[in-house]
C-alpha cells in the first residue's frame, strides 16, 4: 500500500481509504471491526466516516457508524496510528440531526454541536480531517439534475467565513487538525480557498464522487486541485456497485444495496448500461477483474490523494484491496478513454 501526502500537511495516508457508511445497517459491529482489522493488515491507515452514517440516513441509525468505530478504537487502542476523517452535515431538513428538529446548517453553534457528538461516539479527543459533507448553499447534490444548472435558489446561506471561522477555532482548540470539503463545486472550492487568505484555515482536501461513469471532477476541478495542492478523496469508485455489472438490465441481486434500499437512481440514467458493458469488455480484453480495474483507474489519477472504498463482506473487501496490484497501462487507458469519449459521464 502506497502513501500520499494530504495537501502540504505532512500527513501521509494510504492511497486506499476505508469507507465505513455500511457499518450499522448492512454491516454489524462485528463485521465492521473485521473490515477495519483487515484494512490495517493490508496497510490502510486512513478511515472515512460521517455523523450522518450509516446509509441510508435514518433517525434510528444516525451516528451508528461512528459508534462502531469508536468501540473499535476502545478495544484496539493505538488511536494515533489512524488518520481519521469525519464529516458534519450541510443544510438539511431531516429533523434528527439537530435538537428539536432544527434545520441543520453550517453555523458556528451547530458545527460545535455536531463535532462534540462525533468525538463522543468515536471515543477520541480529536479528528484528523473534519469535512463539510455538503455545502450550506442550495445546489444539486448526489446526482440530482445531472450536470444541468438551473439557476440560483432564493435561500439564505451561512457565509463561508462564518463556517471557516468556527473550524479555525476548533483547530486551535485541538479538536480537529485539518478541514476538508465534500460534494463541492468549483465555485465553492474557489471561495473557500479565497477566504483562507484572511487568516482562516485552508481546506486540505475535497471529497467528491469520481468513477468511470462520472469523471466530471476532471472538468475544472482536477486542474484546480493539483495547482492548489488540495487533492481529491474520491468516493464511489465502483459507482455504488454498478460498475460490477450486477445491476445490468434492472437485475436486483439479493442483499445488494440497491435491492435493499432502492437508492441507485444516480446510476440508473440513459447510457449507463451501455458504458458499463463497454468497461466490462475492456477488463475482459486485458484479463483483469473489472472491479479491480475500476478501482485502480481512480487510484492512478494524479489528482487523487486517496480512493475511498467500501464493502459489505470480507470477500468483497479482499477483492477491492487487490486493485493495488493492477496497473492501468497506456493501452488500457486509451481503451477506457475511447469509451468515455462515446459515453461521457452518464451518471454525474
Amino acid at each position: 500500500m502506497k502513501k500520499r501526502e494530504i495537501s502540504k500537511t505532512g500527513i501521509m495516508v494510504s492511497d486506499i481509504c476505508l469507507g465505513t457508511m455500511t457499518f450499522g445497517q448492512q454491516n454489524t459491529q462485528k463485521e465492521g471491526h473485521e473490515q477495519l482489522n483487515l484494512a490495517l493488515e493490508h496497510g490502510i491507515n486512513f478511515i472515512d466516516t460521517a455523523e450522518l452514517y450509516s446509509i441510508p440516513p435514518r433517525a434510528e441509525t444516525y451516528g451508528a457508524t461512528e459508534t462502531i468505530i469508536g468501540n473499535w478504537f476502545k478495544e484496539r487502542g493505538k488511536r494515533d496510528d489512524i488518520i481519521l476523517a469525519s464529516k458534519v452535515v450541510g443544510r438539511s431538513q431531516n429533523p434528527w440531526f439537530r435538537p428539536d428538529g432544527e434545520e441543520a446548517r453550517l453555523t458556528s453553534r451547530q458545527i460545535r454541536y455536531a463535532l462534540e457528538g462525533s468525538l463522543r461516539r468515536l471515543q477520541t479527543d480529536y479528528i484528523d480531517l473534519y469535512q463539510l459533507h455538503w455545502p450550506d448553499r442550495s445546489i444539486g447534490l448526489f446526482g440530482e439534475g445531472g450536470t444541468t444548472f438551473k439557476g440560483l435558489s432564493e435561500v439564505d446561506e451561512v457565509s463561508i467565513e462564518e463556517t471557516l471561522s468556527v473550524l479555525g477555532d476548533l483547530v486551535k482548540e485541538g479538536k480537529i487538525r485539518h478541514v476538508g470539503l465534500s460534494n463541492e463545486t468549483s465555485w465553492g472550492f474557489s471561495k473557500f480557498l479565497e477566504a483562507s487568505k484572511t487568516g482562516l484555515p485552508r481546506v486540505v482536501s475535497i471529497q467528491n464522487a469520481y468513477n468511470l461513469l462520472n469523471r466530471t471532477f476532471e472538468i475544472g476541478l482536477a486542474e484546480q486541485s493539483l495547482r492548489e495542492h488540495v487533492g481529491l478523496l474520491a468516493y464511489s469508485p465502483l459507482a455504488q456497485g454498478y460498475l460490477t455489472g450486477k445491476y445490468l438490465d434492472g437485475a436486483r441481486p439479493k442483499g445488494a444495496r440497491t435491492t435493499l434500499f432502492d437508492r441507485g437512481q444516480r446510476y440508473e440514467k440513459p447510457g449507463v448500461d451501455t458504458a458499463i458493458r463497454s468497461y466490462l469488455s475492456i477488463a475482459h480484453k486485458y484479463n483483469v477483474d473489472p472491479v479491480q480495474m475500476a478501482v485502480a483507474f481512480v487510484t492512478s489519477r494524479q489528482f487523487v490523494t486517496s480512493n475511498i472504498i467500501g464493502a459489505t463482506s470480507i470477500d468483497q473487501l479482499q477483492s477491492v484491496l487487490g486493485s493495488v496490484n493492477v496497473d492501468i497501462t497506456d493501452e488500457m487507458e486509451k481503451d477506457i478513454d475511447a469509451v468515455h469519449q462515446l459515453n461521457a459521464n452518464p451518471a454525474p
